[in-house]
């Protein structure tokens, strides 16, 4: 299966948000990728609800929510009503992991855990089976245009290794600095997934942005 681009509604125009949402439903992108920040869990706020709610009624590929608040419990059967298809936790806000992703799923969604640069993968390999999507953060959480943190192929082939270990069924995702650049070491290092931000909304052309990205990467030898 080819890989998949997940562009970031957080680079978006938000002046212009209602356009940006429906370049994405005509380019060769597959998800849309929505942070939902409270000013606490990392030091930024960024959309809610209701532009949650917005983005949904305009975009006609599956919202991939990536909430990066404390608490999430309290948030995600809403999350979901209002039309996530993917609702990412953080493994480091939620004390009682297994719950959460269960109760993610019951609620219609599939149930993504992201981890921080830091955060060993150690730390949901007992739950990599129950998980939907890993998403590997490839820079610290809360800001766009951040720098690539090059650590993270090596994050990324070590996930590959414990998923293909487990049969897990669970997709890798990678966020942050993600772009032209690295885009197919990602893939050949077991990225199924790409969040790219400031890679497409800042590029002269965004669609040829996406379409690039797209492409099949060059094996490593």
């Amino acid at each position: 299966m080819s890989h998949l681009i997940a562009p970031s509604i957080l680079a978006a125009d938000f002046a212009n948000l209602q356009r940006d949402i429906e370049m994405i439903n005509g380019s060769d992108g597959d998800w849309f990728h929505v942070d939902i920040m409270d000013g606490n869990f990392v030091p930024n706020i960024s959309f809610g609800m209701p532009v949650l709610e917005a983005i949904k009624r305009h975009a006609t590929k599956p919202l991939d929510v990536h909430a990066m608040i404390t608490d999430p419990d309290r948030y995600i059967p809403e999350m979901v009503e209002l039309g996530a298809d993917i609702v990412t936790i953080h493994y480091e806000a939620c004390p009682h992991l297994h719950r959460t992703i269960q109760l993610i799923k019951s609620c219609g969604a599939q149930a993504g855990v992201a981890l921080n640069p830091h955060t060993p993968l150690s730390a949901i390999a007992d739950v990599i089976t129950d998980m939907d999507l890993l998403l590997v953060m490839s820079v610290n959480p809360g800001f766009g245009g951040q720098k690539f943190i090059e650590k993270t192929f090596d994050k990324v082939a070590q996930a590959r290794q414990l998923i293909d270990d487990t049969e897990s069924s669970a997709k890798i995702e990678v966020d942050g600095g993600v772009g032209p650049a690295n885009y197919q070491r990602l893939v050949n290092c077991g990225a199924d997934a790409l969040v790219a931000g400031s890679a497409v909304f800042n590029s002269p052309d965004p669609l040829e942005a996406i379409r690039t990205m797209k492409m099949s990467p060059v094996p490593t030898k």
